[in-house]
């Protein structure tokens, strides 16, 4: 889900089959988010021993089919034809897909841009929520009620509250209205990281149950 720079170094440092990857969603098309398609899709024509033959759905917003458009007339044609099939869908609010694997994927707007997505996948009877980011919302939460794990995110601190991001009070009313089995703070800049508690400041603002601050490599068993 999604793809911001760094994404397919990680992968490989933590030993992720990253080749092998059937399906992609985006949330939205900001920088931090899409970055890395790029280099992605380059490691697919240049960095495999073998070509790749099996194909690769990606599943984003509208302006998905453009997106894609933009960076091949830009970087180079391997964006859209990189020696096999690119399948690109563009989701609207309230679809349900089936990427691979037999998993339902569901989105759902969030007020961030005007083409923002959260996504709601569910497989083998474990259900994940990704909030993309989100301005605050009234619909998150119970679009996500119940899933085994929520990840959100948590940009700033209350007092600095904005429109189109989540601060820890924001994130504990999602919260509690969901009922995650457990949730995962990302997303949070730098300065709120370094001189906060995140994860203790959405307990103290009402959300009781487990949250944990994501790190590259963290694995929660399903």
């Amino acid at each position: 889900m999604d793809c911001g720079p760094g994404s397919v170094q990680a992968l490989a440092r933590l030993h992720v089959p990253w080749e092998g990857l059937t399906d992609l969603t985006i949330t939205h098309f900001h920088a931090d988010h899409v970055g890395a398609l790029p280099g992605l899709f380059f490691a697919f024509t240049h960095g495999l021993e073998s070509p790749r033959e099996a194909p690769i759905d990606v599943w984003g917003p509208a302006g998905t089919i453009r997106l894609f458009e933009g960076l091949a007339s830009a970087l180079g044609g391997f964006m859209l034809h990189p020696g096999f099939e690119v399948r690109l869908h563009e989701i609207v609010p309230g679809d349900v897909v089936r990427p691979g694997g037999g998993a339902t994927l569901e989105a759902h707007s969030t007020p961030h841009t005007d083409e923002s997505l959260a996504y709601r996948l569910e497989a083998d009877g474990a259900a994940v929520g990704y909030t993309g980011d989100s301005g605050p919302t009234e619909t998150l939460g119970p679009f996500m009620r119940d899933v085994d794990v929520l990840v959100s995110e948590c940009s700033f601190l209350d007092q600095e509250e904005v429109d189109n991001h989540l601060s820890p009070s924001r994130v504990a009313t999602i919260a509690a209205a969901a009922r995650p089995g457990e949730l995962v703070l990302t997303h949070i800049y730098p300065h709120v990281r370094a001189g906060a508690d995140v994860a203790e400041l959405v307990r103290a603002a009402g959300f009781h149950g487990p949250v944990r601050i994501a790190f590259e490599g963290l694995r929660i068993p399903l």
